[in-house]
């Protein structure tokens, strides 16, 4: 047996550069890093020679760096979720604070179903030198460290102590990676002696390899039974969700809906799967959804939801279905598939829907098409109404004034706050013009997630919308766009605090506190000047006035080769949608059984 002698750390950095897509591409094409004593002396020097080719032959390895791990890792995860689950980032931390920083990313990965993959450095595996700098010490356990963090919000871990442990580890990795299924982030905390050490790795370990994508095919009793239930179906109605992109089914839900005369409607993850102006599209479903879909829903005999986790703000908390409604989940994981007791059709959505379709032959429901229209209708009055003389806009105004701008390459992308209620209710999507993390609704995803999603789709214009609060959590990856030159805008909402939550806080019987600034325990009113923030970062940074200015910075950033901040004061007053009335649905908020609020609303 051929053998190469390498460091461990050279070797799993030898082996990443030859994992390869059912594209051609690399499936990681490279790695996000900051460096520190746990990581510095192994990955980084393995890093450093994959950058001039001599480690990865003629196609160097790149390693990026970031400000924070944490938002590098959000970063990696848009740019994953852009591809479509096709490609994935790595990132790699020293051990401690490095390493915890990567949890609350991990956790997203997690929630969305989506691949990452972090190589975390550990402590001493001999354990010669403990404690080392950082180590977290258990008294009564001398395995733990701070990397067991990971465990409850990875889909794999593994604790890397010995070299030849990477010729199981790495493979198991990628398994789970590139598994429609089981899909999720991986941690591989990577002891920073072991790293440094040598090992004869055989030569084939490093033979290039490609990781195909398996699209599961539906059992036969599953699929005749979720037929029948179709075939016996008078007002059938569809929840797409985002297993439906990544199965790239966008094109055979579209044509399904058209033969069968079955109205569509989305999640958060499946918004853009289906164009809004596509006919059988009926909107957002759920807490932050549309009239015509929850009106449809409510109505729906049979409730087909492919491709989504069936999370309370789809289903209004349990309480959107009409009682005596039948519900069928197509999900390539059984556990998805079984939620809330439904029919489970365990298969990728593709494969479900074209044999379905052959199943159930002619069959086409009798959909009632006028609320689509109606609700379209209300959603152009309340975006295009003009904002009051020395009034500030509303996020639906906003929202309007980006839309009239937008172009068929446009995407719209947020995270957390109003916004991606009303963009899920509001936005006017082309097919994959939007992108929204949601499933974990993480403050701070915004800034990096922009930045990972224009590496992943750099043909298309990235708009992405964050509110104040969310921008202050977490923007030092704008100054990494500027150093890599990646375009894309931001559009800055500013209503001087947490405005959703103090609105939620407002309708479940509390009194504003604590989340805008006006309502805080301060001396001082702050007065942050988010435009000169981002210049001073290197961005192209303006405020705008009014709806017109914006529109003006939204059409001049297309010619930047570096990110836009386009800062604009708005309402902090309106929900959601806007006083869109009929648009939302229940949602299962906890509010206090006692108060003392004499003002409060009456408890039921």
């Amino acid at each position: 047996m051929t053998t190469i002698r390498l460091t461990a750390a050279q070797a799993m950095v030898k082996w990443l550069s030859v994992q390869m897509n059912e594209e051609g591409q690399r499936f990681i094409p490279g790695i996000w890093a900051i460096f520190g004593h746990g990581n510095v002396a192994g990955i980084g020097e393995a890093l450093q020679r994959a950058q001039h080719g001599d480690l990865c032959g003629n196609n160097p390895f790149p390693t990026w760096r970031g400000q924070n791990e944490q938002t590098m890792a959000h970063a990696a995860i848009a740019f994953a979720k852009g591809r479509a689950r096709k490609q994935a980032h790595a990132v790699t931390s020293s051990i401690g604070p490095g390493s915890t920083n990567l949890v609350t990313a991990a956790a997203l990965a997690h929630v969305n179903r989506l691949p990452l993959l972090i190589v975390a450095g550990d402590v001493f595996a001999s354990r010669r030198p403990d404690p080392v700098l950082q180590q977290v010490e258990d008294f009564d356990d001398g395995t733990i460290s701070a990397n067991d963090c990971f465990k409850p919000v990875v889909r794999y871990f593994d604790r890397i102590t010995r070299p030849e442990q990477l010729l199981t580890a790495l493979p198991r990795a990628l398994r789970v990676m590139t598994d429609p299924a089981n899909c999720g982030p991986v941690c591989l905390a990577f002891c920073q002696d072991v790293q440094s050490e040598a090992h004869d790795w055989p030569e084939a370990f490093f033979a290039p390899r490609v990781w195909h994508i398996r699209r599961p095919e539906p059992d036969a009793r599953e699929l005749e039974t979720v037929a029948d239930l179709i075939r016996a179906a008078k007002r059938p109605v569809i929840i797409c969700g985002g297993g439906v992109i990544y199965s790239g089914a966008e094109s055979t839900l579209a044509a399904f809906a058209e033969k069968h005369a079955i109205l569509v409607t989305e999640t958060q993850a499946g918004k853009s799967a289906l164009a809004q102006a596509h006919p059988m599209n009926f909107g957002a479903a759920g807490v932050d959804g549309a009239a015509s879909a929850n009106a449809a829903l409510s109505a729906a005999d049979l409730v087909i939801g492919i491709g989504t986790r069936l999370q309370d703000f789809t289903t209004g908390s349990r309480t959107l279905f009409a009682d005596g409604a039948k519900l069928v989940s197509i999900n390539t994981h059984g556990y998805d598939a079984a939620k809330h007791g439904a029919t489970s059709l365990v298969a990728d959505a593709k494969a479900a829907l074209e044999a379905l379709s052959v199943r159930i032959g002619a069959y086409r429901a009798a959909p009632d098409t006028v609320a689509r229209a109606a609700w379209l209708a209300a959603v152009d009055a309340k975006c295009q109404t003009p904002v009051p003389a020395g009034a500030l806009p509303t996020d639906a105004q906003v929202i309007g004034a980006v839309q009239a701008v937008a172009t068929k390459d446009s995407i719209a992308m947020c995270a957390a706050g109003t916004m991606p209620g009303a963009l899920k209710l509001l936005w006017q999507a082309s097919q994959g013009g939007y992108h929204m993390e949601y499933g974990y609704s993480c403050m701070g995803y915004e800034v990096a997630g922009a930045m990972g999603l224009k590496l992943a789709l750099p043909e298309r214009e990235v708009i992405c919308f964050v509110g104040d609060g969310s921008y202050m959590l977490a923007n030092a990856e704008l100054a990494t766009a500027v150093m890599r030159r990646i375009p894309f805008t931001v559009v800055l909402t500013d209503n001087s605090g947490y405005g959703c939550i103090n609105r939620l806080q407002q309708v479940s019987g509390g009194a504003p506190f604590n989340n805008m600034y006006v309502d805080c325990t301060i001396e001082d009113q702050p007065e942050i000047d988010y435009v000169a923030h981002a210049a001073s970062m290197g961005a192209h940074a303006v405020k705008a006035k009014n709806l017109a200015d914006l529109q003006s910075a939204l059409q001049t950033a297309r010619g930047k080769r570096k990110p836009t901040v386009i800062v604009i004061e708005t309402t902090a007053a309106p929900g959601p949608g806007d006083g869109l009335d009929g648009a939302g649905h229940w949602w299962d908020v906890a509010v206090p059984q006692v108060d003392r609020d004499a003002n409060a609303p009456e408890r039921l």
